[in-house]
This record gives structure tokens, C-alpha cells and sequence, in this order.
């Protein structure tokens, strides 16, 4: 993705010490006569939440999404739009949702380095903003009044998929090949400068070495978080390494879930002999199957109910003036972020991932 470095830029970020208030309070416009009571609700007082997420068909984003709209029942009127994986289009639909009247902004960023820019846009219309999944520098926060983060702490995800890597390799003597005591990894990279994919590339690796396990990069390329892309490059992989390849780390389930349809195609799995370890993080439903079938070694449950319903009750206190953990289970850290924690997920634990899209 095209870093944001236009003097503009520069101009937003230094605007980000303005507060971004709470919007002027609206009056209830009057039902239409014999409307219907559901019709009338949003005109009853519900706060207008607006709400942008980089791409709708990314795997992940599609359950936060859903868990944000269920959440959002009886206490708050939802305008939800797909960024497409634009900058510019995000942009366009922040001023479109501004001139709507939306009482807050609930943004997934498409480019982190963009938030500066959407804070000023807020700071003007005197709105607070909740950034999610996609964090925002500390400093964008720190200087805006009225902006908090839902997300996750980026390196626990790398260390958890480390550790559940080394345990699994440990248990599993047979899947060191050709017997040098280290593996042999290809591993798919998320979004490059994604906060999640720059920490679960570098902490995975990390705790293996931590945990006493050697480690041979074979490849490392992005995959930017896409199941098609991953499949291409393990394909090529294949290709050029055949065997010689002995774990497959994926920064997110759909990449992972690319490799498997390549290794599939290439014979693996079918043979017990033939058996490739792959390793994903947000334990999706489709990795669960995968996990279930012992296909798959396991994955880190990365929460989207709870990321959404997060993201819904602060966004709902905050458009309400009211602070924005109030009445939530949630607490904000020293930088005004709520942390939804990992799960590592196995075949052991599955359940544990299954009730959490219940």
C-alpha cells in the first residue's frame, strides 16, 4: 500500500491536537403519521454510527463486520462502507458520512498512515472517532481527545503462533526431513507496514529461536492477507523447493487456507507421509474445518465478535458523550486502546474458537 506522505499530510497530522468533540445534539425528527413504531426507531433518538472497513471481502474483516451490525440492535442506527481497499474512496466516504450526520466514526483503516488526515476530518465536525483492527499511531491518539482504538496488541499474535509452531514441531520429530534439527519455513506475509503483519512476521520467528527451536528462512513474501495470492506463491514454491519445504507460517487463516489449496493440488495430505504443517492466525470458520479434518495444524483466534462489539459500545458511548468503556466490560490502556485478547487454537480446543461465532 502507497504511503501518505503529501505536505497535506503533514498539515493533518498537525491539526490532530484539535479535540474531537462530541457532535451537537440532534433533534428527533417526527414520525410520519401511521408509520410504522420499527420505522420510527432510528428517529427516536438512535445515534447515526458511521462506519468504514478497508474491504469486505477480506475473510476476517466480513466477521467483525457482522458482529458490529448485530451488536448494534436498539442502540444505534448503522451507515456500514466498503473502502474497497482505497485511501481516497475512505476519505470520500468519511466526508459522506460527516455530511450525513453521523454522531461517530468507526474506521478500519485502509492505510494506518491515513489516520491523521480522518482525525482533522473529525476534529472539524466536532465527532469522535474509534479506530479499529487497523491501529493508528500512538501519537494520532495520544493528540485527539476524543479517539480510542479496538484492536489487539499485535506482537501477542506473532509469539502465540511461535509458540504454537514449537510445540507442534516438538511433538512432530518426523517433520524435520532431512534430520539438521531446524525448519525449514516459507512463510506469507500480511499487508507490508500493517502493524499485525510486520509484528506476527518478526514475533513468530522469535519465540521459535526463544523456545530452542532453529529456523532456516526459505521464502518470505506477501501474500497482502489474500487466499488466491497465497496460493500463487505456494505454488511457486512448490516449484522451486519442493520437499525441501517443511512448515508453512501464514500471517492470517486466508493465506493459509491459499497454501492448503495449492499443497492439495500438488498431492499433500492425502498420504499420511506426505503431511505439510501449516500454521494461520483468526482461526476463521473455514480453518477450523481444516483444523478439524487434520489438515491443519492450528491457527490464533483472533476475536471478531468481541473486536466488533467492542468497536459498537464505545462508538455508542462515545456518540452519547458519555466516556467510552462506561457500562463495558472493556478497559482502555495507557494509549486509550481496548485490547481483545489471542487464543492459541488446536485440534484440542477447537470449541473454544466455535462458540466464538456463535
Amino acid at each position: 500500500m502507497k504511503k501518505i506522505l503529501t505536505m497535506g499530510l503533514a498539515v493533518a497530522s498537525a491539526m490532530t491536537i484539535m479535540a474531537c468533540g462530541k457532535a451537537p445534539e440532534q433533534k428527533p425528527a417526527a414520525p410520519a403519521a401511521g408509520a410504522a413504531p420499527a420505522a420510527a426507531a432510528p428517529a427516536a433518538g438512535l445515534p447515526l454510527v458511521g462506519v468504514t472497513v478497508y474491504k469486505y471481502d477480506d475473510n476476517f474483516m466480513s466477521f467483525v463486520r457482522r458482529a458490529i451490525e448485530g451488536a448494534a440492535g436498539g442502540k444505534a442506527e448503522l451507515s456500514m462502507q466498503d473502502s474497497q481497499n482505497d485511501q481516497g474512496k475512505q476519505n470520500g466516504q468519511i466526508d459522506a458520512l460527516i455530511a450525513k450526520g453521523a454522531k461517530v466514526l468507526a474506521i478500519n483503516l485502509v492505510d494506518p498512515q491515513a489516520a491523521s488526515t480522518i482525525v482533522s476530518k473529525a476534529a472539524a465536525a466536532k465527532i469522535p472517532v474509534v479506530f479499529f483492527n487497523k491501529e493508528p499511531m500512538a501519537d494520532v491518539l495520544k493528540a485527539c481527545e476524543k479517539c480510542w482504538y479496538v484492536g489487539t496488541s499485535s506482537p501477542e499474535a506473532g509469539v502465540m503462533q511461535g509458540k504454537l509452531i514449537a510445540d507442534s514441531w516438538k511433538a512432530h520429530p518426523e517433520w524435520d526431513k532431512n534430520k539438521d534439527g531446524k525448519i525449514q519455513f516459507v512463510l506469507l506475509k500480511g499487508e507490508p507496514g500493517h502493524p499485525d503483519a510486520e509484528a506476527r512476521t518478526k514475533f513468530a520467528i522469535e519465540e521459535l529461536n526463544k523456545d530452542g527451536v532453529q529456523t532456516e528462512q526459505l521464502e518470505l513474501q506477501t501474500g497482502m492477507w489474500d487466499t488466491a495470492k497465497a496460493n500463487n506463491l505456494m505454488d511457486a514454491w512448490l516449484a522451486k523447493h519442493g520437499d525441501k519445504i517443511e512448515y508453512v507460517i501464514a500471517n492470517n487463516d486466508g493465506m493459509a487456507l491459499g497454501a492448503i489449496n495449492a499443497l492439495q493440488g500438488k498431492g499433500y495430505f492425502k498420504d499420511p507421509k506426505k503431511f505439510m504443517p501449516v500454521v494461520g492466525v483468526d482461526a476463521i470458520p473455514d480453518a477450523l474445518a481444516k483444523i478439524k479434518e487434520g489438515v491443519m495444524v492450528g491457527s490464533v483466534l483472533n476475536d471478531a465478535k468481541n473486536q466488533g462489539l467492542a468497536t459498537l459500545q464505545l462508538a455508542v458511548n462515545a456518540a452519547n458523550g458519555k466516556d467510552p468503556v462506561d457500562g463495558t466490560t472493556w478497559k482502555l490502556d495507557d494509549k486509550k486502546a481496548v485490547r481483545v485478547p489471542y487464543v492459541n487454537i488446536n485440534k484440542d480446543n477447537l470449541k473454544v474458537a466455535e462458540d466464538a461465532y456463535k
